[in-house]
């Protein structure tokens, strides 16, 4: 009975226990907080899967077939690895190296600031339709990645630091407006594509082109390249043009600037001039599009250095650079290069005392009548045409100067020009610059003359995208008429006519006294 008691006291006193219990506790309490927490961690788990490894992929380093189109990437055209390799100069200068560049030879890490890369006409054409971060489809990059590719013209994000005065040639939407705005026809586009096609199958295995003036010549291609915004990014072009400034950087890193390969002939300051334009040009879209070639900027510098330094004393350029001596021909090629200079952010000391000589010279070589003389008030070659006036006129729009030489010059060029490309009157180097300044003028002087030369050089580019040889037969009207065999020649600076409708924007007009420079 004792041991009983106690046992019973147990059990009445557990029983109000048992009645107490919690919500929780009749549940399962600890078992069940154990059971939520293996769940919260497994979700959780599962969470920075889905956001860590499911997620948008990487950007591919590629680029995209040009045209545009939709998002979806050629399977033919993506760079499943990065390919390495190295580019040397012939000489045992420093070694070149290109980054981010389509080359077949080399394509290094382009690090985190690159991104995925697309062919210039391609980002232009209002492709990837979905765009990025949006829905955007439009033309062009707009307002940046955040809202897709936007609706804007123009290529802000990749183009941003290029003059606005070049950048319009690197939208495809804003090429062809201003094509058809200026007078142009797709027939234009066509002949442009087909002769730089021509000029790529022609290139030789250094990276230059023609048996003779390769530095020229490279030069003029280059330029072509560049003006229908050709650069080391084109899918199509883009190795091309990397083995051509290779070449040119090769020759001035092996001559301290200077780049050419005869510097006591005469057409050296001609070469030199050609090829600083073209690596200045080069300079300013390596910038942009942060491809590095290595000794680039160092070579541009030295050369448009060396045009500053050698400059004539009356403000002219001389043959051989001599300090006496030159002519509006030299000096037209130097003034462009030391523009194209100033658009690299490089540093040139006396560039502006330099230029202010030269379009002062230029000045004293004009005519009463508004024609550009040669070395004075006469025209070149014994000619009676006055065939280097777009030089005078290009040089001082160039800079933004000279609307009185400028306004007598159009005036001599629409009194007096003539282009028959089967005929005598077939002067390319004239026309080359009389193209650029005429559509600087704009309004009906350059409606007047873009229907003198424009079906002209359409008309007689052969079959393989190269230019026919001027005159059928007849002895060309021009100062130097034998380079018009040269078919390197003949055909780059047909090209760059056929660019001019939107090479550069016109920041000239025969009806308003405004003239900011190009």
């Amino acid at each position: 009975m004792n041991d009983r008691k106690p046992h019973s006291n147990l059990e009445i006193h557990l029983a109000p226990e048992r009645q107490h219990l919690g919500f929780w506790a009749k549940l399962g309490g600890g078992a069940l907080t154990f059971a939520i927490l293996i769940h919260v961690i497994v979700l959780l788990i599962g969470a920075i899967w889905i956001f860590q490894v499911i997620r948008d992929p990487e950007p591919i380093v590629d680029f995209i077939p040009s045209g545009g189109g939709g998002g979806d990437r050629s399977a033919s055209t993506k760079v499943n690895t990065k390919k390495r390799a190295q580019i040397t100069p012939t000489t045992n200068v420093k070694r070149v190296f290109v980054e981010g560049s389509t080359s077949s030879y080399s394509i290094p890490d382009p690090g985190e600031n690159f991104g995925a890369m697309a062919t210039l006409t391609s980002l232009s054409t209002g492709g990837m339709t979905g765009g990025i971060g949006g829905s955007g489809s439009g033309s062009g990059f707009g307002k940046g990645f955040g809202s897709g590719m936007g609706t804007g013209r123009g290529m802000s994000k990749l183009f941003g630091l290029i003059p606005e005065t070049m950048g319009k040639r690197c939208s495809k939407d804003d090429r062809l407006q201003r094509l058809t705005e200026n007078g142009g026809t797709p027939a234009c586009e066509d002949a442009v594509l087909n002769g730089l096609r021509w000029l790529k199958a022609n290139q030789k295995p250094n990276g230059s082109w023609g048996d003779a003036h390769s530095t020229a010549m490279t030069g003029l291609a280059l330029l072509a390249y560049f003006g229908h915004c050709e650069t080391t990014a084109s899918e199509e072009f883009g190795d091309s043009c990397l083995k051509a400034i290779v070449y040119l950087v090769d020759l001035g890193m092996k001559n301290n600037g200077k780049i050419g390969t005869d510097f006591s002939a005469q057409p050296f300051c001609y070469e030199h001039a050609i090829a600083t334009y073209a690596l200045a040009e080069a300079t300013t879209f390596s910038k942009d599009l942060k491809h590095t070639v290595p000794n680039l900027k160092q070579v541009t510098e030295m050369a448009g250095q060396f045009i500053i330094d050698n400059q004539a004393d009356q403000g002219a350029w001389a043959y051989g650079y001599k300090k006496s001596g030159g002519d509006v021909s030299v000096a037209g090629w130097q003034i462009q290069a030391l523009k194209a200079c100033s658009h690299t952010g490089l540093k040139f000391r006396n560039m502006v005392p330099c230029i202010n000589k030269g379009l002062a010279y230029l000045a004293t070589c004009q005519n009463d009548n508004g024609g550009f003389g040669y070395n004075g008030k006469n025209p070149v070659g014994g000619l009676d045409y006055w065939s280097l006036t777009g030089v005078g006129m290009l040089c001082h729009q160039m800079w933004g100067k000279g609307t009185s030489e400028v306004r007598k010059g159009a005036k001599y060029i629409l009194n007096n020009t003539r282009f028959d490309y089967t005929g005598e009157y077939c002067d390319l180097y004239a026309h080359y610059y009389e193209s650029q300044a005429m559509i600087q003028r704009g309004g009906d002087e350059w409606k007047i003359y873009n229907d003198i030369f424009r079906d002209q050089v359409l008309l007689n580019q052969a079959n393989d995208g190269s230019w026919k040889v001027p005159g059928r037969g007849k002895k060309v009207r021009a100062s130097s008429p034998e380079f018009v065999n040269n078919k390197v020649y003949r055909t780059t600076l047909c090209i760059l006519m056929l660019e001019v409708y939107y090479r550069f924007l016109s920041t000239d007009s025969a009806n308003t006294k405004a003239r900011p420079p190009i």
